[in-house]
């Protein structure tokens, strides 16, 4: 792959930095309507019949105040007593209509929430698969279970209680307006002037609710990521007596989403005492108006309590709305948070520029080729290394902590990619291989492996789909002509050995076999051990030492040990300081380099 070849600048995983890019609309209901809509694609028909039931809904209540004011004109000043049970019974029937198509509303949008929580959720965590390193690197595991299951959440909420109740409140305010302003101009018009200025109002603090919102979803993410760490590091607070220490982190995490909290209570609050006194001015205006109408006879006492029941209709879902608005804002602010994940993309991917060869053919297994890394904004680690690795040979990592050995190992297995500068490997960039077949090719025995809750059995099978279905018996076959079944000795039920949540059960040395028999199983092209022997015994590193030496001739071993017994055998020893990766030569040179160091101005 020629040195021209563009290379995709590395983006930021920070969410707490992400600038993902958000519609500038004119109106929040606009912008809502965009961004929500494309949630409900596939509840089109639910949507559909829920719509139906509440225009069904607003229909009823819409009628009924014009049919209490003709009882009331014709009917009850007349004292026609008949007139008055008809109307009576037309109105039951209305209202039972109107109950079953709220029931209906109701339940099928809770439908709607349930199945957009389960499907936000896994589109989510499908997206965290795709992420890298450097993205869990960046952010707390907390906070990013907070977006999973709280900000979801929130959706959920709204989904399932507040967007029909939204739907519905508008019919019932946009209906009612025009039957106020159809029975009489001037006097519907009083009645609009209080919810007028109300709406004024609450299009100057929506964008102080919505921040209060998201500042609370994120106060609560913190909290989350603080209580993660407390967890996880439990056994050190405990061995350091350092109770004080976490105590205060998660007081200050805890104040603070407290604080954010009550802003955003205060918030989804505010709009709701506006319109009750929005509504109380109306009804004052209009009976004031309403009386001076019938003392000109140019009303009646019938068309006045209607027009009253219509203020009430029209101002009611107005203050509903404005209860709706807060948790409409608290959704929106929750898609933020969850659009900021869903719309990161790996820059760990295939890349369909492979088909240029590159100009200079790499004749190695694997290549570094003017290769230099750097975390995000901060200082580089490697400055424009170049080495090679050859079939069946074993190379030997050494350094002071920190020199950059892990990373180095880590951008041979692409768990990162190099700033600048590009990985060979069989001569093709790095970066033209699908996951799957790179991490076959590629065994990586991390210095702190990671298990999974379940037995030994399912942790090593993890990732494998050659012997994924094996049963009990093929499977130990396997694992007798790798000769690793000494290692499951190590285990008192074998394969069937239960693994808690972290695998506390076990200790730190078998956490190590289990990723030292996950790799070995795959049989890879190249076998990188990170510290993997620096928890086990002196027995048990001798035996892992006799499996890698029955490993195939062409599979390259890249060992990084503190130990130097471990590394006396290498073929190449590289001294990895500095930003540098060096060739040290003999064992006596890489003995002296570790003792006395190289380091680079």
């Amino acid at each position: 792959m020629n040195s021209g070849m563009n290379r995709k600048n590395i983006i930021s995983y920070s969410l707490t930095k992400t600038d993902i890019a958000r519609e500038k609309e004119k109106s929040v209901l606009s912008t809502a309507w965009k961004r929500l809509v494309p949630l409900m694609r596939e509840e089109g028909r639910a949507v559909s019949i829920a719509i139906v039931a509440t225009l069904v809904n607003s229909a009823a209540a819409l009628v009924v105040p014009i049919i209490i004011a003709h009882a009331v004109d014709d009917y009850m000043v007349s004292k026609d007593f008949h007139g008055v049970l008809v109307l009576s019974g037309i109105l039951l029937v209305i209202f039972l209509a109107g109950l079953v198509a709220n029931y209906l509303q109701v339940k099928t949008m809770g439908g709607v929430g349930r199945r957009l929580l389960f499907n936000l959720r896994n589109k989510i965590f499908d997206k965290l698969q795709e992420l890298p390193v450097a993205f869990f690197n960046a952010n707390k595991a907390g906070d990013i279970v907070s977006r999973i299951n709280n900000d979801t959440d929130k959706l959920n909420q709204f989904f399932a209680q507040a967007l029909i109740q939204l739907f519905s409140n508008i019919i019932l305010i946009v209906g009612t307006g025009v039957f106020l302003l159809v029975i009489d101009l001037k006097l519907g018009a009083l009645a609009l002037v209080p919810a007028a200025l109300a709406l004024i109002a609450t299009r100057l603090l929506s964008s102080w609710v919505k921040r209060t919102s998201l500042a609370s979803l994120r106060a609560l993410g913190a909290m989350s990521g603080e209580i993660q760490e407390s967890i996880n590091n439990f056994k050190v607070i405990v061995a350091f007596n350092r109770f004080d220490y976490f105590r205060d982190k998660f007081k200050e995490a805890n104040g603070k989403n407290y604080s954010a909290s009550v802003a955003a209570g205060v918030a989804s609050n505010v709009f709701n005492p506006i319109y009750v006194l929005a509504s109380s001015l109306a009804q004052l205006f209009v009976l004031w108006y309403g009386i001076v109408l019938i003392a000109d006879g140019r009303f009646t006492v019938g068309l006045l309590i209607g027009f009253l029941l219509y203020v009430n209709n029209f101002y009611t879902p107005l203050r509903q709305l404005a209860s709706v608005w807060p948790s409409l804002q608290l959704a929106l602010a929750g898609l933020d948070r969850i659009s900021e994940i869903l719309a990161l993309e790996s820059d760990i991917k295939a890349m369909p520029e492979c088909a240029i060869e590159p100009e200079i053919p790499s004749q190695a297994v694997l290549e570094f080729r003017n290769v230099s890394f750097r975390y995000e904004e901060g200082k580089e680690i490697l400055k424009d290394i170049s080495f090679a690795l050859q079939e069946g040979n074993t190379y030997a990592l050494v350094g002071p902590t920190g020199g950059g050995k892990t990373t180095t190992a880590s951008i041979m297995a692409r768990l990162f990619d190099p700033s600048e500068g590009t990985v060979f490997l069989e001569g093709k960039d790095i970066r033209c291989y699908e996951a799957s077949e790179r991490a076959k090719r590629i065994g990586f025995i991390l210095q702190e492996p990671f298990l999974f809750t379940g037995t030994v059995r399912e942790n090593i099978l993890y990732g494998n789909k050659e012997h994924s279905g094996y049963t009990t018996e093929e499977l130990a076959r396997v694992l007798d002509a790798a000769h690793l079944t000494k290692l499951l000795a190590r285990f008192s039920d074998g394969l069937e050995t239960r693994i808690a949540v972290g695998g506390d059960t076990i200790s730190l040395g078998q956490k190590q076999l289990i990723a030292f028999i996950r790799a070995v199983l795959r049989n890879p092209d190249i076998l990188i051990l990170d510290e993997a022997t620096a928890n086990i015994d002196t027995v048990t590193e001798q035996l892992l030492q006799e499996i890698i030496d029955t490993l195939p001739e062409k599979t390259i071993k890249v060992i990084i040990a503190h130990r130097l017994n471990t590394i006396e055998n290498a073929d190449d020893i590289f001294f990895v300081n500095a930003g540098t990766v060096t060739n040290a030569g003999s064992m006596e040179h890489a003995v002296d380099m570790l003792l006395h160091g190289k380091r680079k101005s």
